[in-house]
């Protein structure tokens, strides 16, 4: 227990002092792992297991959230395989020309054992990858989307590796998979009677490790493809999205044990750190051919940016396609300490570059050549505001209900913004003027057209981080209008008053507030006087009133967007 308790100190405060530095947590988790090593603590397996259910447990919220139809279009295939042939190819001639100027690991090397570390070196981690999505919110961007599915190409060509190399079949029993589709039909009845508890968190699990994980690894399949499988086939119920939230912290928590064990594969030396840090050489070029590809791709510079930048890293999966080849003696033991070390830098490499935020990939795209946007990507084209006089940004929940109050109570013309192609058609369906866009790219707003009608923005996105950009688009497009922002932390709140945002509404106070109101409000005439934590008050939280909109009733600047026509 004292072993564990050791873990957990050295793993807590170096997550603790990455935060203080602005650094993600991970880098600290990562950093406490070679600590551990240094140490030669005692051996905890648990952290293994904890890894292994942290990474099952992700692959099946992707699965949740997946669209199979993405694996489809050209955009994910195509530039999974170019990038991946691209990747073996320049990276073998570029180490074998390492290994004739005496690079000491790779000197005397077959071309064979070199294409393999260029192999794995091709992978980019799907943890990694996933939880810059998830902290920025924007899993269904489309560079999100498009990322998750390349992520899942990878796994299945990883699959496919290590099978072809296992040198034996999955069991004959694996064709009885089939069965799972008319299976979970069943599933997804016990799941709706479930209700939003714990039971429902509880199903999730049992998924994902059952008929997900032990199922697939009985038939000789792996196992964390099984999550994967079940989570898509489970994806069209209607509480996925909960499922996958309630999820959330479960999952984070338990791949706090992945990064750590990272570390934990071996001490590095200087002669590993070396090769490691040679090894990063690569990964600039390795999100310039997926920029070049997603460019190809008739997708605009920030998305290709944002993807390319995204993916630029190594990942586990790698360190499985060393250790086949540590096993068959094509490569050195040494080499899994190596890249190790390698995928821990890259995350590092990858955390800083990432965490700079979408306004310096503004400033790249910027500088680079005009496109045509009559040849971009159906999605990536301008969007048209029409005559609206609000923009809701974030069609959730709250920005769902936002839309319908101010259309249907305050008869004001509203447009909603989500970049989330399936939310927007549905929406469309049941009547809502909504357009789909990614409103922290400040592109969609330098060119959505007929926005001089637009007064009032609501940021209604349920990560603080998303709501930070979109803002500072706004501001950088030269929008003048009032800007109501949720928020759920008194932190958040605090941070909108001091960057100028006009209403910052507390989610949880104004229900509170709204139920009230309810409550008390028989009538529509009765006067609501502002309470504290009410919209505009000392502590910056809003409130739901009753028979009048917080902002309409005072004179609003008209809406300036430069550029826009």
């Amino acid at each position: 227990m004292t072993v564990v308790a050791t873990y957990l100190v050295i793993t807590f405060g170096l997550g603790g002092l990455a935060m203080a530095v602005r650094l993600p947590p991970l880098v600290g988790f990562l950093a406490a792992g070679f600590v551990i090593n240094a140490f030669g603590l005692e051996h905890v397996p648990q952290l293994e297991t904890m890894a292994d259910l942290g990474v099952t447990l992700l692959l099946f919220a992707i699965g949740l959230k997946l669209d199979v139809r993405i694996l489809l279009r050209r955009e994910v295939w195509l530039t999974t395989s170019a990038h991946m042939v691209i990747n073996v190819v320049l990276g073998t001639i570029a180490m074998w020309l390492f290994a004739l100027v005496g690079v000491s690991m790779l000197a005397g090397q077959s071309v064979e054992t070199i294409a393999l570390l260029a192999f794995a070196l091709s992978f980019s981690s799907t943890v990694f990858v996933v939880k810059v999505l998830e902290e920025r919110g924007e899993s269904h961007a489309l560079y999100g989307r498009v990322a998750v599915g390349i992520l899942v190409m990878q796994d299945i060509i990883a699959v496919v590796f290590l099978t072809a190399t296992s040198g034996a079949l999955p069991s004959i029993w694996a064709l009885t998979l089939v069965g799972l589709w008319p299976l979970t039909r069943i599933l997804r009845k016990i799941w709706t009677g479930l209700g939003h508890g714990e039971m429902q968190s509880l199903f999730g699990i049992v998924m994902a490790f059952v008929p997900g994980y032990a199922l697939f690894s009985a038939l000789g399949l792996k196992g964390d493809l099984g999550a994967l499988v079940i989570g898509v086939l489970l994806a069209s119920h209607p509480a996925a999205s909960e499922l996958s939230r309630s999820l959330f912290h479960i999952k984070e928590l338990l791949l706090v044990g992945f990064f750590v064990s990272i570390g934990l594969t071996g001490l590095p030396d200087l002669p590993s750190i070396g090769i490691a840090l040679l090894m990063l050489l690569f990964l600039p070029f390795k999100a310039v051919w997926y920029f070049v590809l997603f460019t190809l791709m008739k997708l605009r510079h920030r998305t290709a940016l944002l993807a390319g930048l995204s993916l630029m890293n190594y990942s586990e999966r790698g360190l499985i396609v060393v250790a086949v080849g540590v096993s068959s003696g094509t490569l050195a033991p040494s080499w899994l300490v190596e890249m190790s070390i390698a995928v821990a830098l890259s995350f590092v490499v990858s955390a800083l570059v990432n965490g700079r935020g979408h306004l310096m990939v503004e400033k790249i795209a910027a500088r680079l050549p005009v496109q045509d946007e009559r040849k971009l990507h159906p999605e990536e084209r301008p969007a048209d505001a029409g005559d609206a006089e609000v923009v809701v940004i974030g069609m959730g929940r709250v920005g769902f209900a936002a839309h319908q109050r101010l259309t249907g109570h305050y008869a004001l013309r509203v447009v909603g913004v989500d970049y989330d192609g399936p939310r927007i058609e549905r929406l469309a369906a049941e009547g809502l003027r909504v357009i789909e866009g990614d409103a922290t790219d400040l592109d969609f707003w330098n060119q959505l057209r007929r926005s001089e009608s637009v007064r009032i923005a609501v940021l209604a996105m349920p990560r603080h981080g998303a709501n930070v950009t979109a803002l500072a688009c706004l501001r950088e497009s030269g929008f003048s209008g009032r800007v109501a922002a949720v928020a759920r932390y008194e932190d958040e709140v605090q941070w909108a008053r001091e960057h100028g945002v006009d209403i910052a509404f507390n989610v949880y106070a104004g229900a509170g507030l709204e139920l009230a109101d309810q409550v008390a409000g028989g009538n529509p005439a009765r006067p609501v006087h502002p309470e504290p934590g009410a919209a505009e008050s000392s502590d910056g939280a809003g409130r739901a009133q009753t028979g009048t909109i917080p902002w309409a009733h005072r004179r609003v600047r008209p809406t300036n967007f430069n550029g826009i026509g």
